[in-house]
């Protein structure tokens, strides 16, 4: 049986909320965010992107991961301490409700997340039947009822009293703790940096790590740190979530003893790709 998470990550759901435009001591990363046609990129998520850190320590990288990937910022169905994600191919579907039109931007997110995370078999798709991932854009004061609609009013009630999101993400996982399903609602109306922080944090705990953690400063997985961004070290979390050795259902212990082994085919893979020192 499947059982839901929200991200706003059972159900698991993860969330973002509307909040000043500080770093908060956050690294930035060199990962590129969306370019417009125009090749002009928003001027605050280039100056975060600008600032970045890009070095992390061996304890920086895994003591991370094990608090965002391990828990959910909120779950319906309690506390979960083992590793949630797809094991096989996911794709993403579109479905826009509001104005502006920003599919060809999650169309781009997705891409970039791809391009990022060597072993994650990811892309859009226009069958939404085939889709295992359904992104919802719909205008910002459209957010409650639509978490209304797909969560229940019950659910939904608790999520606003909670989290008061702007955006969200949810997914539900079978016994195995394999990922089924996933919903993410994102803002279309509020601006470029919020749709694009929403876009990459939400689209993100999709595929897994699904806790927020305030004590990890250099990660969007923490509710004072907004990026716009895929950067360097949430690169770090996803490529060790999704490398083959570490699986769906693993305990805390069982990830941590893999880790060496994981950590510099991990370190190699991102120094390539972003051009870095590992």
């Amino acid at each position: 049986m499947s059982v839901p998470t929200l991200a706003t990550g059972g159900t698991s759901v993860a969330r973002f909320r509307l909040r000043p435009l500080v770093l908060a001591g956050a690294a930035l990363t060199l990962a590129s965010a969306y370019v417009g046609p125009a090749g002009a990129e928003n001027a605050e998520i280039a100056r975060r992107r600008a600032e970045q850190r890009t070095t992390f320590s061996d304890a920086e990288i895994t003591g991370g991961f094990l608090k965002i990937a391990f828990g959910a910022e909120y779950n319906l169905a309690g506390r979960v301490d083992r590793i949630r994600k797809f094991d096989g191919p996911v794709w993403v579907y579109v479905e826009n409700r509001g104005k502006p039109d920003r599919r060809a931007q999650v169309t781009a997110v997705v891409a970039h997340i791809h391009a990022h995370v060597e072993h994650l078999d990811i892309a859009m798709t226009n069958n939404r039947r085939t889709a295992n991932v359904v992104v919802r854009l719909v205008r910002n004061r459209d957010i409650p009822r639509t978490i209304r609609t797909y969560f229940g009013r019950g659910q939904a009630d608790r999520i606003q009293r909670t989290l008061d999101p702007q955006c969200l993400s949810g997914f539900r996982k079978d016994a195995a703790y394999r990922i089924q399903h996933a919903d993410v609602i994102l803002p279309v109306d509020a601006g470029d940096f919020v749709f694009y922080d929403c876009a990459y944090e939400e689209l993100l705990q999709a595929l897994g790590p699904i806790n927020d953690d305030p004590s990890v400063p250099w990660t969007m997985f923490n509710d004072n740190v907004q990026l716009g961004f895929f950067g360097i070290y949430d690169q770090y979390l996803l490529n060790i979530l999704y490398d083959p050795r570490i699986r769906p259902g693993m305990t805390v212990a069982e990830v941590r003893a893999k880790l060496p082994a994981v950590l510099p085919t991990v370190r190699a893979y991102i120094s390539k790709t972003n051009g870095i020192p590992p």
